[in-house]
């Protein structure tokens, strides 16, 4: 007899792939915890919960403090990487926003300038956060230059140039084809006058001592130009650059260090400490092998240069860390998921040659986040997987987590309008209260645990930021996502008792098929193109399953008074066509097939229906739901008897600016 650990739509928190999506179902119960602290353009910042805090012994609070002060430390990283004027433009707006009494913070001038300042602090820079377009300043110049003057602030003509003219590195990051993949960005992992083929080429000339186990070149440094013209890496450690603060990060790691869960944290904080003092990328490697088998203890982290986004190359990490509390209860339901990470390899739609023989320590947990820096907030992931390195996820394993916690925000502060405007039908939008949600978390389970898990790149076969270049993102997110949703209507989802029956599964068939086609429109300007790796993915997924099937009429476009809608009246084919672009895009990167990549990516994922486009806006606005949602941090105050912290206290600020003022106060090192 089976036991049924069936998951019910308020049961365990399961997380999403990497980025939030838009979503037409809602959570419904929750409690009077006011989750909305600010709303302005396109953003509303919310609050979350840490549940399990007080479930904590004194020294895991103390451990899980310094992991999020070591994290805070290196805010500016972020900051400076994002844009080399930002940290110089960042002070400026705290001096304006901080002067009361000496300025008139009062009128149209300062509340448009207030405004332009929180994106910009949301955004940990000038440029969108998401579709890395630099934010319009509605400000006057002379009104901002003259508070600056009143301040004794002097900003240089470029950082000036950069807030007011338009045209003037006017994005972070542009992966659009044809372009010089670094001149046309502005991102500051790159000095501004190197181009893609010098960064091609100094990059090929690198010789790993084990090819099959190469290290992350240029994982943690910029490519810079020296007075005679060559070009070099300013490496990021103790030692280089950032030098003041990475040794403020290395101060809290040791300070966790010594009150660490076991020795497994000890030993992987020890190594991360060196990889921190020394830039050593085969130090890192070391440390991320000890991370993901260290599975012991409650409190878990992220911590360091990692994930390649930002890079239109796809080779420099990000900063960022998030320290997580393990949500027992929900991580033993949801075990069952990694425990047959194998049985879902071997039945992959996948060719045999592609499959990984022995998926190796994989561990799957839904965590309650208790604090985020860098490239995590205020926007935040809702579900990772890590390592990056794919000879370290083959030989080692991988640890993938969802933010149960954060999840829970999302829901508890959406309403219900996409659901009443976009969903088809009364069955569709009963089919999705229900079951819309268990749906939505099933596909990231399977996305992050088993999707990141699966396939193997051929021998001889480069890396895929190597061979997919520019499009490598795209390519794994979507693959990810084809994984997840060609396992979840399978029976082997009822069998382990995840899911009761295929309706959860047919509701996120249903959702993402709306999403990849029109919903996630909403998040780009009209006449734009899709450029973020997680949108691109979307469409492209949705955009072929819908082309695949459009003689059979497996999913149809359905116009009704004059409202758009993409309705699928095929499951079990749509299913199939899901599983055939799986196998493509899994030879695509298995034998580093570049052209084969980017005809998907540009033919499905890029280009938007201009007029689907514009009705998508015109059916949001009156909903008036902000595209875009991030969060403030709890604040972790320390208890003392003495000089000594013998405890960690909790309190959840309402004012997201303030947060920001006061991390630029306490937290700039640079």
């Amino acid at each position: 007899m089976k036991k049924n650990v069936f998951l019910g739509a308020a049961a365990a928190l399961v997380l999403s792939s990497c980025n939030p999506k838009e979503e037409m179902h809602t959570e419904t119960a929750h409690n009077d915890f006011q989750w909305q602290v600010d709303r302005f353009a396109d953003i509303k910042v919310l609050r979350y919960q840490i549940p399990s805090w007080d479930d904590l012994k004194p020294q895991q609070r103390i451990y899980a403090y310094h992991l999020t002060q070591a994290g805070l430390a290196g805010r500016d990283i972020m900051w400076d990487c994002n844009y080399r004027h930002n940290l110089e433009i960042r002070k400026a707006l705290e001096a304006i926003l901080s002067s009361d009494g000496v300025l008139d913070l009062e009128g149209q001038q300062y509340a448009d300038f207030e405004v332009y300042a929180k994106r910009v602090f949301f955004a940990n820079g000038i440029h969108h956060h998401y579709s890395n377009k630099k934010f319009a300043a509605d400000f006057d110049q002379a009104w901002f230059l003259s508070a600056l003057h009143t301040l004794g602030i002097t900003l240089s003509e470029e950082a000036q140039r950069a807030i007011f003219d338009p045209e003037f590195d006017a994005k972070k990051v542009n992966r659009a084809d044809g372009v010089d993949l670094l001149l046309a960005s502005a991102v500051n992992f790159y000095a501004p006058d190197i181009t893609q083929a010098e960064a091609e080429a100094f990059y090929a000339a690198k010789v790993d001592a084990d090819p099959d186990r190469p290290v992350s070149h240029g994982l943690n440094s910029r490519l810079s130009r020296d007075e005679n013209g060559a070009i070099y890496e300013e490496v990021f450690s103790a030692r280089g650059r950032y030098a003041n603060s990475i040794k403020e990060i290395i101060g809290h790691l040791e300070k966790a260090k010594e009150v660490a869960e076991n020795d497994g944290q000890a030993a992987a904080l020890t190594l991360l400490i060196e990889y921190y003092e020394t830039g050593d990328l085969t130090k890192w490697d070391d440390y991320n092998i000890a991370w993901v088998k260290t599975t012991g203890g409650d409190v878990d982290y992220i911590n360091g240069f990692v994930e390649v986004y930002n890079d239109p190359m796809g080779y420099r990490g990000s900063y960022e860390t998030v320290v997580q509390v393990k949500d027992f209860d929900a991580s033993e339901r949801m075990a069952v998921v990694a425990d047959n990470v194998q049985w879902f390899e071997d039945h992959s739609p996948i060719m045999d040659d592609h499959k990984k023989e022995s998926v190796v320590g994989v561990s799957y947990k839904i965590v309650t986040v208790a604090g985020e820096a860098g490239d995590a907030t205020p926007a935040t992931p809702i579900g990772v997987n890590l390592p990056n390195a794919n000879w370290i996820r083959v030989e080692h394993g991988s640890k993938s987590v969802s933010l149960g916690n954060i999840e829970d925000a999302y829901h508890a502060s959406a309403g219900k309008g996409m659901a009443q405007e976009f969903g088809f039908s009364t069955m569709h939008n009963e089919r999705a209260e229900k079951y819309g949600e268990l749906g939505s978390k099933m596909h990231t389970a399977l996305h992050e645990v088993v999707g990141h898990a699966s396939g193997k790149i051929n021998p001889g076969v480069g890396t895929p930021k190597q061979t997919m270049k520019n499009y490598s993102s795209t390519l794994e997110e979507a693959r990810a996502d084809l994984v997840a949703l060609y396992f979840i209507v399978d029976d082997k989802m009822q069998e382990i008792g995840l899911m009761e029956n295929k309706e959860p599964g047919y509701a996120e068939y249903d959702n993402y098929m709306s999403n990849g086609m029109m919903l996630q429109l909403r998040r780009i300007l009209p006449g734009d193109d899709i450029e973020e790796d997680h949108m691109r993915n979307r469409q492209l997924v949705a955009s072929w399953a819908f082309e695949r099937g459009r003689e059979e009429n497996v999913v149809e476009r359905k116009v009704i008074d004059g409202k758009t809608y993409f309705v699928v009246n095929d499951y079990e084919k749509l299913r199939g066509y899901f599983g055939e672009l799986l196998r493509e895009i899994q030879r695509i990167k298995s034998e580093g097939d570049f052209e084969a990549g980017r005809n998907l990516v540009e033919t499905y994922g890029v280009k938007v229906d201009q007029e689907l486009h514009a009705e998508v806006l015109r059916r949001s606005e009156p909903l008036n739901l902000a595209p875009y949602s991030g969060f403030v941090n709890p604040e972790m105050v320390p208890v003392f008897e003495g000089d000594s912290i013998v405890d960690i206290t909790v309190e959840y600020p309402m004012d997201f600016l303030g947060q920001m003022l006061h991390y630029g106060t306490t937290y700039s090192f640079e």
